[in-house]
């Protein structure tokens, strides 16, 4: 599923400058503890936080993660936004709950780490 899908599923809002929409997403991991995502190492992964401070985009950089939406209407500072660009992680966010949008992005064939 590429990240404009994601972005149209989810009714997303990218704050990237310049995303890659095209790019393909293999797995998703949904947490609010960084600890709980570094057991999670999957290629060309998506992460879902409600968490908003510049350590959710170290935990992505370490782990390859391309892209993280923030859910439940959180919007990340400027600090966090230039951190994610510099890496080029692209930043998403959605109105959407974590449970909503992990089912809307499952039911539609985007799995988790375990499931692969």
């Amino acid at each position: 599923m590429t990240i404009a899908q994601i972005i149209s599923l989810l009714e997303a809002t990218s704050l990237s400058d310049t995303p890659d929409l095209e790019h393909t997403i293999e797995s998703v991991c949904g947490s609010d503890m960084m600890s709980d995502v570094l057991a999670f190492i999957k290629k060309d992964a998506l992460l879902l936080t409600g968490l908003n401070n510049l350590q959710v985009i170290r935990t992505a950089e370490m782990l390859d993660i391309v892209c993280i939406i923030f859910v439940r209407n959180k919007i990340p500072n400027q600090s966090i936004l230039a951190l994610a660009e510099e890496k080029g992680i692209v930043i998403l966010c959605t109105a959407r709950g974590m449970f909503t949008t992990c089912g809307i992005l499952y039911s539609n064939g985007l799995l988790g780490g375990a499931n692969i």
